[in-house]
């Protein structure tokens, strides 16, 4: 098993690499453009990139720089909380569509849910959808709460949640939710953001297993089908992220892993972003 051969599919039919890379802070051409590639050669398919990032006409020439046909490539782009609202909307990904250098994504999402254009913007992205500018479409940061409401008034629901998630924040009933519901969980900050590294009970399961605390928690990922996207700039990290394929971790340490739940945040919390319209 590796990264192009675990597939996911999503409840519209279209297949996704279950680990994929993530370019949250990675800014400059030329720093992207070389982790792009040593990506793309540890076995990397998915990018994920944002409008709130303001990398992606960078990232577009990194992907275009590849040469490899489109149809190997899977990538994620996401709607920023001012382009909001319908028309704003579909005027941004377009936008977006052009600094990436594509005729479509693989997958749109909303960013955060924001309460001034909470309907009007997932009807951009159906329409979106429709004319065949993204394959499939989804959310980002949305709590239970934010996807029950969506649902009242949606033509078809979100088939991926992308959530801050790690073992400080396991989100399991939400988890359980997206599943039950036919959505893929997909996690952001699936190390969260370092600060779970030291952990001793993940570094006496790596010395078990002959792997990092960082390699445990990604197989935690992948054991939980909980769809994830680590970010790297150095070559040595982003092939050892991916170097998660050949162990298993036990049920005992799966429990572990997931009794290390303690509600910790890295990023901030939807409800508020909800309530204020934007995130910062």
């Amino acid at each position: 098993m590796n990264t192009q051969t675990n597939l996911l599919t999503l409840a519209d039919g279209q297949q996704m690499p279950q680990e994929g890379f993530g370019l949250y802070k990675v800014t400059g051409q030329s720093i992207i453009s070389s982790a792009v590639a040593s990506a793309y050669q540890a076995g990397y398919r998915l990018f994920d990139t944002a409008q709130l990032y303001k990398n992606e006409a960078e990232v577009g020439q990194a992907l275009t720089d590849l040469h490899v046909p489109r149809e190997k490539l899977f990538v994620t782009t996401k709607v920023a909380e001012e382009n909001q609202g319908y028309q704003r909307t579909i005027t941004a990904v377009k936008d977006s569509l052009h600094k990436l250098q594509l005729d479509y994504v693989n997958l749109l999402m909303i960013h955060w849910p924001i309460e001034r254009a909470f309907f009007d913007s997932w009807a951009a992205l159906e329409e979106l959808k429709k004319q065949g500018l993204t394959k499939s479409i989804g959310v980002s940061n949305f709590q239970v709460i934010h996807l029950q409401y969506l649902a009242t008034q949606a033509a078809e629901m979100p088939v991926v949640n992308q959530v801050e998630r790690h073992p400080r924040l396991n989100q399991a009933p939400l988890v359980k939710f997206d599943q039950d519901h036919h959505i893929i969980t997909q996690a952001w900050s699936p190390l969260g953001r370092g600060t779970i590294l030291d952990n001793p009970t993940l570094k006496a399961i790596g010395d078990h297993h002959h792997k990092s605390a960082a390699q445990v928690v990604l197989r935690w990922h992948l054991q939980s089908s909980v769809a994830f996207i680590p970010k790297s700039v150095h070559e040595a990290r982003i092939k050892q992220n991916m170097a998660i394929y050949d162990f298993q971790l036990s049920d005992q340490e799966m429990d572990q892993i997931n009794q290390l739940n303690n509600f910790h945040r890295t990023g901030k919390e939807p409800a508020l972003v909800y309530e204020y319209n934007k995130k910062w």
